[in-house]
């Protein structure tokens, strides 16, 4: 289904935001747009929103499946201002959002819709679920010089770490933290210190007055945070060739990097268990 606008959407689609959860898909180029949409679509979610400018095309199968929305993610603010334009219109609604050329994983994503998993995370009184952006790369640059390639998909196996988020007056704040890793972290030369955090409040529950800020976090506090006070929470992962196509393109780093390949990259195995046992993702006391 498409639609004239995100307000002609927010008007005209209000069915497809009565029954979550909902993914909203940004669509920044015409890399793997297909395969996101439809990796999407297969983990259950009951809509999933196509924001996308008109000159990007649709692969046939999906016009009918996902709701197009003529949107440009690349306009200042564009992101936070229509994840906030949806929450308003959804409250109570479960929401996921990401680009295209990422890919949702969470525990036993295999044998369980995203729905049964957001069911859980209700029982356990959370209105979010922490998501860690690990970036994919091609190993042959030479064959894909875009540096995305689903055959050839790598990550890192290590190197992740995390640090104390702090507060204006330099005081940890309570269960948060800011996690690096990944391409952000061996090419953080090439990349403005903001951006380099993978930590991303994906999914989320909308209600009133709830506001995504920059940097993939919210205005209420509790949505920020990693874990429940009382036990830790579960959490899933958005594998993202992203970066990896940032740094390909960008003119300033794309002759200083020949390949992404080094001794701890291991090839992507497109199954939640692998993520796991990697502990890029935790079910939490979901068993």
């Amino acid at each position: 289904m498409k639609y004239a606008s995100l307000e002609d959407f927010l008007s005209q689609g209000k069915a497809a935001l009565a029954k979550g959860p909902i993914a909203m898909i940004f669509v920044e180029d015409e890399v793997e747009v297909a395969s996101t949409l439809r990796h999407h679509l297969q983990l259950g979610f009951k809509a999933v929103l196509a924001l996308m400018p008109d000159r990007i095309g649709l692969a046939a199968d999906l016009v009918d499946a996902v709701h197009r929305i003529p949107y440009d993610p690349l306009a200042r603010d564009g992101v936070p201002r229509a994840v906030n334009a949806i929450n308003d219109a959804a409250p109570g609604i479960w929401m996921y959002y990401c680009y295209n050329a990422e890919y949702l994983f969470y525990p036993f994503a295999e044998s369980r819709s995203v729905g049964e998993m957001l069911a859980f995370n209700t029982e356990e009184r959370r209105d979010t679920i922490l998501t860690f952006v690990v970036d994919l790369y091609a190993i042959d640059l030479h064959k894909h010089p875009s540096a995305v390639s689903l055959e050839d998909a790598h990550l890192d196996k290590s190197g992740y770490y995390a640090l104390a988020r702090k507060d204006a007056w330099n005081n940890d704040l309570d269960r948060q933290m800011d996690f690096f890793g990944g391409l952000c972290w061996r090419y953080e030369e090439h990349i403005p210190e903001a951006a380099r955090r993978i930590d991303r409040v994906g999914i989320f529950r909308a209600k009133p007055g709830l506001q995504l800020l920059q940097h993939h976090t919210f205005n209420d506090p509790e949505y920020n945070t990693y874990a429940c006070p009382w036990h830790h929470s579960l959490t899933a992962s958005i594998a993202s060739f992203r970066t990896a196509k940032a740094l390909k393109r960008n003119p300033g780093s794309t002759f200083d990097i020949e390949t992404f390949r080094w001794h701890n990259s291991i090839p992507l195995e497109w199954e939640s268990r692998q993520l796991l046992e990697l502990g890029l993702m935790e079910p939490g006391q979901w068993f």
